[in-house]
């Protein structure tokens, strides 16, 4: 069993849209995650009627959510939250297992990678633009 968390602003986002999906009731967020990225993870969404094949079915705070094996075993102990801002939004992964990473760019096309070692979790943010439609 995955043992993941949903804080109340990303049980919202999510209800949400599963609810407006259109999809038929008994549908699941598809929630596919995999290494990489600045942070640690990178992530793609869809609603879906059911799961795909070789998907596991988890319910996280009331909510179905489908994951890949991967998806589970990168999710484990890890915290989703939803951020809304005026600059960004999209679901963030706060992962306690992971160092946090801190990228900095320094000028066009320098990008420079600095981790920072210490007790804070890593950060992961996948933007709504990131939604792919069924």
């Amino acid at each position: 069993m995955t043992n993941v968390t949903l804080t109340p602003a990303a049980n919202k986002f999510i209800s949400r849209m599963v609810r407006f999906s259109g999809q038929p009731a008994g549908a699941g967020f598809r929630l596919h995650v995999t290494e990489g990225g600045c942070s640690g993870l990178n992530a793609e969404f869809t609603v879906e009627a059911a799961p795909l094949a070789g998907d596991s079915i988890v319910e996280v705070g009331g909510l179905k959510m489908f994951f890949t094996s991967a998806s589970r075993l990168l999710l484990e102990g890890v915290t989703i939250d939803f951020t809304d801002t005026p600059t960004k939004s999209g679901l963030t992964f706060i992962n306690p297992n992971q160092a946090p990473c801190a990228c900095s760019s320094s000028g066009p096309g320098d990008h420079a990678h600095g981790h920072a070692h210490g007790n804070a979790p890593a950060y992961a943010t996948v933007s709504i633009d990131s939604i792919r439609r069924s």
